[in-house]
């Protein structure tokens, strides 16, 4: 092993790294690791490359972060160095079953795109809205668009969830007209 200047420092890789695909306004993407753990106030996103090597991507650049099970990184993988986060479904076909937002997006490039978020104080507060896309079994599990890529948002509906059927027992329900004597 070679020499290692003093003033450098060794980190592991942190488990809360993701494997992600950064999809910039420019239509370029790139893929790599990124912290999960929240949006700090920087300006910019840090990725750690496959290669090692740390990129900060400015927030104003960026379209979408796609949070992602498996990165690919090469044109090897059947056309899908143009469409790596493999987000083929931006709409859903049909209400969604998930408790939370139904969210519309029209970002500032023009394209639309819909998913579930939370219903919470992260959809007023922070860097951007995490939600997650209309169809789940694609290579994307999360999508968070920064706030500065958005230039219309629509709530299309709440959906809460699911409760059982709140009966009465019989016995338990008071009478709406009791017997006058």
């Amino acid at each position: 092993m070679g020499n290692v200047p003093a003033h450098a420092t060794i980190q592991p890789v942190s488990s809360s790294r993701k494997p992600v695909i950064v999809r910039k306004l420019s239509r370029d993407w790139l893929a790599g690791y990124a912290w999960t753990g929240g949006q700090d106030e920087s300006d910019a996103m840090e990725l750690l490359e496959p290669g090692g090597r740390l990129v900060r991507v400015p927030w104003s650049e960026i379209k979408w972060v796609c949070q992602v099970r498996e990165l690919l990184t090469g044109a090897g993988h059947g056309g899908e160095s143009t469409q790596p986060e493999r987000l083929l479904r931006r709409r859903f076909a049909s209400r969604p079953r998930a408790a939370g937002l139904w969210l519309r997006l029209t970002l500032t490039d023009g394209d639309e795109l819909e998913g579930l978020a939370s219903n919470d104080v992260s959809l007023v507060d922070g860097r951007a809205l995490q939600l997650t896309p209309p169809d789940t079994r694609s290579n994307t599990q999360r999508i968070l668009v920064p706030r500065t890529a958005i230039r219309e948002l629509e709530v299309v509906a709440v959906i809460g969830k699911a409760s059982r059927a709140r009966g009465v027992p019989a016995g338990m329900q008071p009478e709406l007209f009791p017997d006058e004597a």
